[in-house]
C-alpha cells in the first residue's frame, strides 16, 4: 500500500472518529441546553467531520488510479486531508468557545489568507488526483 494510500485511510478513520466523538458533544449539548440545541460549530464539527471521511476516502480511491510518484500523491493527497484536519480543528475551537456568530465576521488569517491556501491546497490537491485518473484511464 502506497503512503498516499495509507494517510489517506489514516485521515478518513480519525476525521470518522472525530464525527462520532462531536457526535456525542453534540448530543450531550443538546440535552442539557435549555433550547435543546448544539452550539452552531459544535454540530458543524461533527457534520463536516462525517463528511470529511468520505471524502478521504474519495481521495483514497483517486490515489490508486493516479500514475503519479510517491511525492505527488502524497502531496496531492496530503494538501487537502491537512486542509480538512485544520478546518475540524477550527470547527473544534469555535465549537468549545461557544460561538454562535459567523467566524467569518471578523477578518483574521484563518478568514483571508488562510481561506485562499484552504480553496488552493484542497481543489488544487484533489485536481491533480483527478486529473491524473483522467489522463490515463479516460483520454
Amino acid at each position: 500500500m502506497s503512503p498516499a494510500l495509507k494517510l489517506s485511510f489514516v485521515g478518513s478513520g480519525l476525521f470518522l472518529l472525530s464525527g462520532l466523538t462531536t457526535g456525542v458533544w453534540k448530543y450531550r449539548k443538546i440535552m442539557t441546553s435549555a433550547s435543546h440545541r448544539a452550539p452552531v460549530y459544535v454540530d458543524t464539527a461533527h457534520r463536516a467531520s462525517l463528511l470529511y471521511s468520505f471524502a478521504a476516502l474519495v481521495i483514497a480511491q483517486f490515489v490508486q488510479l493516479a500514475p503519479y510518484s510517491t511525492p505527488v500523491e502524497l502531496a496531492a493527497a496530503g494538501a487537502p486531508l491537512f486542509f480538512f484536519a485544520v478546518t475540524i480543528a477550527v470547527y473544534v475551537v469555535q465549537g468549545y468557545l461557544d460561538r454562535t456568530d459567523n467566524q467569518f465576521s471578523e477578518r483574521n488569517f484563518i478568514t483571508t489568507s488562510g481561506m485562499y491556501l484552504l480553496i488552493a491546497g484542497e481543489i488544487g490537491g484533489f485536481a491533480v488526483l483527478f486529473w491524473g485518473f483522467l489522463s490515463s484511464e479516460i483520454f
